[in-house]
């Protein structure tokens, strides 16, 4: 599992490690609607790690642990 801060409205779509916090920093173009952030996020984490995963906590927050599923 890992730790996710979303930033969702971002002028891109990214990933960048935050090493002094232990967290991944997620910025995505979806707004933070009908799912739309969490959406985008798990597709670019999935395309990023080349493994499906899932919001394990935090649907509603910035701050998100995401969890890989086997496949």
């Amino acid at each position: 599992m890992i730790k996710v801060r979303a930033k969702p409205n971002s002028s891109e779509n990214s990933i960048h490690f935050d090493s002094e916090n232990d967290i991944y920093i997620v910025k995505v173009k979806a707004v933070p609607d009908k799912n739309k952030a969490n959406d985008a996020i798990i597709k670019l984490l999935s395309k990023h790690f080349g493994k499906k995963c899932k919001i394990k906590s935090g649907l509603t927050s910035k701050d998100k642990l995401i969890e890989f599923i086997e496949q």
